[in-house]
């Protein structure tokens, strides 16, 4: 026996002369699932053995498969870890099987289909991943299968439900769970429980199951079930409870069966697609006591025959189109807790008998139509309120309500925003519940302003007074103990005096809207204190003085706009500190001095407006870190010098203003130029050609002064072309002795880096573009093969320069390829650049790409296990470069097949950045992205919300490692109907992936051979189902390809997965090799 205290790691089991029929671990106040017809969970009789610990941990031993007298196997909430031992299939003679609120992993075993005396099945609330066991069908026995709250997926088993007679209760809720309800539900006679909630299940519901009369709950919320429910004819649930088909898309009326179901208790069918009335007969079903038909397309008025659901305390019939007063008739639902009818059309005056439900907790009546005066009795009775909000109404009156509501101290959130309410803010306030939370009286008509009994809520975390017609100064008596406020708003008032220094001590703000009133003075500096801060909108007010420097300093800063003041000096010469910035606006200010010189490198700042003010001097290089830079604004200041080149590489700024500065000397083309209008440049007298805009054209320079131009670029080029000559014979020679069929080794692709190539030698590199020179064709143009020459055969991508965004694609690939140096990607040798034409020279890749080497049918992939892990890795380590080790993290948002090119020994190299973005060095960061990649590839928060990260790079890179070993593209025909690659895979993950495995891969010789070995090595059938060298490669790619973010593994982690398993194949491989040869 272990001491007190201890606690036991391995399970104990005792010797003893009889055998042991009941092993159990008590547990109080763990959750519990009925047993099979009344009988009682742990078996009576027989001697229980267990450790004497009061706790267990650790994994289950194989031993206890060895209690072959074994009928109860109870260990709930034992911290349980591991996976489930195959042994326990051999208790034959086991009833009970309760493994719930464990840790339990891996997947479920299908040794427990050998259970056939199981009556009891409980693994709810563990880890357990992988597919439901098919296997399962076999318990024939059993009455209580609880499989909810783990990580299952795949469908249900067709044939899972078939002749268990004895079925009463079915938990498989909460995992991830796809395809149709099987029809062999409604085959069970005996059923009084179906819990199928939150899963990914799909299709009509199988009609039969509304006509089981044992039926007692129907809980299958949160999936993507479809179709209408049966009616009155076929529908025949007299023994139902409650029914729970919330978040589907149900169409049809609401399903009129029902009103039959006179046991009712519960009715949640929110969040669906019904179109009907709100049915009166609901009125009839005496014992509901939750009623929740919201977000469905329902319209008519709300029946006044619900006053007589006498134990309703929940009506949800918000999110429709309802219409109509509210019927005083709910006046009489006495033990109603939550009402909400917000976002409909309902009119007339303010309910007046709200007061009387005193049991409310929860009331919501936002954006109706609803008139009148809430009445001053509001909350005499209601003392359990935590949730009153009755905002986008047209209500009006004065705040004396308020007073009411001092008597509800749970009260936590209070709305009254969007109305007409008018008067000052009433000293009552301070009455209000210590416990709020949140107060929002925006957009209504309110003067005077905020009491300084406000102080007394200090748990508030949000007062929203904006847009009224406040005038006070801002109390510091109000702001000093709501050291819990995040947001503040008190914008578009009338509000004078200055900023209290007080604002300091609101040490947790994360919003902080003063915007469009007439505040004076300075900014405080203790603002710069407030860490946390995010939002900062202190525009359209009268601040003068300096900005303080400490603001510049709020790393978690996002917005900050303090356009329209009167502020005064120079900003910070840097703003590197400002790391998480989207939005600065500091226009029409005094302000002065140079530029901010130093940026770092800000990804997420999209918007910027410096105008109108007074800076001078040079626009600083700086700018050109701004690469996600969308909006620039530098009008009216005094800028001088000219404007620099590189604002035209910035791939996504679209608005640039430069008018009214100083600026001299030609006005650059391509990029945002392209398209920009006088306006953006004009007040700029020495501004010089883009000739279309009315500006002169740029003088030349003298004679003289040309010729020593030229000479200084002329005279190294020629030394230069002819020493690359030189060495060019001299390579060519070489290798047309040793090996005929190579044009060019990279040495003499360096040779073109350093000269000049002109439009001529392009024509006459691809014959004038000839069509038997085309490689590829993209969305932003044609890939070539050209001869140079000098006998170099290079790609030439050639732009198409009349597709929108085709010079911003441009831009990003010579930005990511002219500083990256790795093996793995392509590599540019030059450009040709001009207004009307742009090409890039790239490294020729003699062996074509990995999406015909896939899939052409003229050459079937034959490529062993080796070559395409070989393959993959390859891409990895490229991307590890670009996400981990390059200079800037390098997004390249479009990674595919077809991007992925072969040299000559069959080297993979990484190509097409035409997308690709900047990001900061930050695993959590992401970037707009507004250039979509491709279907099949696309992460789904890029494809749906546009936002790029390293992770969406490598869920592409998950489902090419799912591509490359099952042979199939993510676009085969035959992923419809919620079928999709990545769960083609996961329902055969982890048994039977044999099945989903490219048939030319386990034709390789080479690969089956190992294959054979590994499998003879572990003792398994050379027929086995599935591979460990499969398991893992298949497990990279599912993990690379989840759903989730934050569940895909980094780009080096993939890297050092890929490495290891190369490892253990080639040790494989030379093992085998090595009994071969004795």
């Amino acid at each position: 026996m272990a001491p007190a205290g201890t606690t036991c790691r391995r399970f104990w089991i005792s010797r003893r002369s009889s055998p042991i029929r009941s092993v159990s671990l008590p547990q109080a106040g763990r959750r519990t699932r009925p047993c099979a017809a009344g009988s009682a969970c742990r078996a009576a009789g027989g001697g229980v053995g267990s450790s004497s610990c009061t706790s267990l941990q650790g994994e289950l031993t194989p031993h206890l498969g060895n209690l072959s007298f074994l009928r109860v196997l109870d260990l709930a909430a034992a911290n349980l870890t591991g996976p489930i031992p195959a042994n326990l299939g051999r208790l034959r003679r086991l009833k009970i099987l309760d493994l719930a609120h464990n840790t339990l992993s891996d997947a479920i075993p299908s040794a427990l289909g050998n259970l056939t005396k199981l009556e009891t099945l409980n693994l709810y609330d563990n880890h357990f991943s992988g597919h439901v066991p098919m296997e399962l069908q076999n318990l024939y026995s059993l009455r209580v299968m609880a499989l909810d709250q783990n990580y299952l997926t795949g469908p249900i088993p067709k044939h899972l439900f078939d002749a268990k007679h004895s079925l009463t209760h079915i938990y498989l809720g909460d995992n991830s769970l796809s395809g149709p309800i099987p029809d062999s539900v409604a085959s069970l006679s005996m059923l009084r429980v179906l819990s199928l909630p939150s899963n990914q299940l799909s299709g009509p519901v199988p009609p039969a199951i509304f006509n089981m009369s044992r039926l007692e709950t129907i809980s299958i919320r949160k999936n993507n079930l479809t179709g209408a429910i049966p009616t009155n004819e076929s529908f025949n649930l007299r023994m139902l409870r409650k029914i729970d088909l919330y978040m589907n898309k149900f169409t049809g009326p609401i399903p009129s069966g029902l009103a039959s179901c006179k046991h009712l208790e519960m009715i949640s069918l929110g969040d669906n697609l019904f179109e009907d009335v709100v049915p009166a007969w609901l009125a009839t079903l005496s014992q509901l006591n939750s009623l929740s038909l919201g977000s469905n397309e329902l319209v008519g008025p709300i029946p006044g025959q619900f006053g007589n659901l006498s134990m309703l305390n929940m009506l949800d019939l918000s999110f429709s189109k309802l219409s109509g007063p509210i019927p005083v008739e709910l006046g009489m639902l006495s033990q109603l807790t939550f009402m909400s009818l917000s976002n409909n059309q309902l009119n007339g005056t303010f309910p007046a008998f709200i007061g009387n439900l005193s049991e409310l907790s929860h009331l919501e009546l936002a954006y109706n139509q609803l008139t009148g005066h809430v009445p001053s009795t509001i909350g005499n009775n209601i003392r359990p309120l935590k949730h009153f909000e009755i905002r986008g109404n047209h209500l009006h009156g004065d705040l004396r309500f308020l007073s009411s509501l001092s008597n509800s101290q749970r009260l936590e959130v209070l709305i009254i925003s969007e109305n007409l309410f008018t008067g000052c803010i009433p000293n009552s306030v301070g009455n209000l519940s210590t416990g709020i939370l949140e107060f929002r009286a925006n957009n209504n008509r309110l003067i005077g302003g905020l009491p300084a009994i406000l102080s007394n809520l200090t748990n508030l975390r949000w007062i929203n007074f904006a847009d009224n017609q406040l005038s006070k100064p801002i109390l510091p008596a109000s702001l000093v103990t709501l050291e819990n406020l995040l947001g503040f708003d008190l914008s578009k008032n009338s509000i004078a005096g200055p900023i209290p220094k007080e604002v300091s001590m609101l040490t947790r703000l994360v919003c902080l809207f003063l915007s469009d009133n007439k505040l004076s003075g300075s900014i405080p500096d203790g603002i710069g204190n407030l860490t946390m801060l995010e939002h900062i909108h202190l525009s359209n007010n009268k601040l003068s003085s300096i900005v303080p420097t400490s603001i510049f300093h709020l790393n978690n800063l996002i917005l900050l706009l303090l356009f329209n003041n009167a502020l005064t000096g120079a900003l910070p010469s840097d703003l590197s500190h400002f790391q998480n910035i989207d939005h600065i606006d500091v226009s029409d200010n005094m302000l002065d001095g140079q530029l901010p010189n130093s940026y770092a490198y800000h990804p997420m700042l999209t918007y910027l407006n410096l105008s109108h003010n007074s800076f001078r001097d040079s626009i600083p290089y700086s700018f050109s870190h701004l690469t996600n830079l969308a909006t620039l604004d530098l009008s009216y200041n005094n800028l001088s010098g000219t404007i620099p080149k590189y604002l035209a590489n910035l791939t996504f700024l679209t608005s640039l203003n430069l008018s009214f500065n100083n600026l001299q000397g030609q006005i650059p083309s391509g990029g945002v130029f392209s398209n920009i209008t006088l306006q953006s440049l004009m007040g700029n007298a020495r501004l010089c050609g883009a000739q279309h805009l009315g500006f002169p054209a740029c003088l030349e320079k003298s004679h003289s002064t040309r010729r020593k131009h030229l000479l200084k670029i002329v005279l190294p080029a020629v030394i230069a072309a002819f020493g690359a000559i030189v060495v060019l014979l001299y390579l060519m020679i070489g290798k047309k002795m040793k090996n005929p069929d190579i044009t060019a080794s990279f040495d003499t692709a360096d040779a073109i880096c350093h000269r000049l190539v002109s439009y001529q030698e392009i024509v006459r590199a691809t014959e004038n573009f000839n069509e038997d020179y085309l490689l590829g064709v993209g969305s932003f143009g044609k890939v070539f093969k050209g001869r140079l020459d000098d006998g170099l055969v290079v790609a030439i991508k050639i732009l198409n320069m009349q597709v929108e965004r085709a010079i911003r694609s441009f831009d990003a690939e010579c930005h990511v390829l002219r500083m990256a140096r790795h093996r793995n990607l392509i590599k540019i040798l030059n450009t040709c650049s001009n207004l009307d034409f742009r090409a890039l020279f790239l490294q020729f890749m003699p062996n074509g790409n990995l999406e015909s080497y896939l899939h052409s049918e003229s050459r079937p992939c034959v490529g062993s296990f080796l070559k395409r892990m070989e393959i993959m890795l390859d891409v990895s380590m490229a991307m590890e470069y670009l996400h981990h080790e390059h200079h800037e993290v390098v997004l390249h948002c479009d990674l595919k097949p077809s991007n992925v090119l072969f040299d000559e020994e069959m080297t993979a190299h990484i190509a097409d950045f035409g997308i690709a973005k900047m990001l900061l060095e930050d695993d959590n960061s992401a970037v707009s992205a507004s250039m979509p990649g491709t279907i099949g590839y696309m992460a789904p928060e890029y494809a749906f919300m546009g936002k790029a990260s390293r992770k969406s790079d490598v869920f592409s890179f998950g489902i090419m490692v799912l591509e490359v070993f099952t042979g199939k593209r993510p676009t085969d025909p035959m992923f419809i109907g919620g079928l999709t690659l990545r769960l083609w895979v996961s329902q055969s993950f982890p048994e039977n992936l044999i099945n989903v495995a490219d048939e030319h891969l386990l034709q390789d010789e080479e690969t089956r051979i190992c294959f054979d070995h590994q499998n003879t090595s572990l003792g398994s059938s050379s027929t086995s189902r599935s591979n460990s060298f499969l398991t893992s490669i298949f497990e990279l790619g599912l993990l690379c390809s989840s759903e989730s973010p934050e569940q895909r593994m980094a780009m080096n982690d993939a890297v050092s997965k890929l490495k290891g398993i190369k490892k253990d194949y080639s040790a494989s491989m030379l093992e085998m090799q090595r009994r071969r040869q004795y």
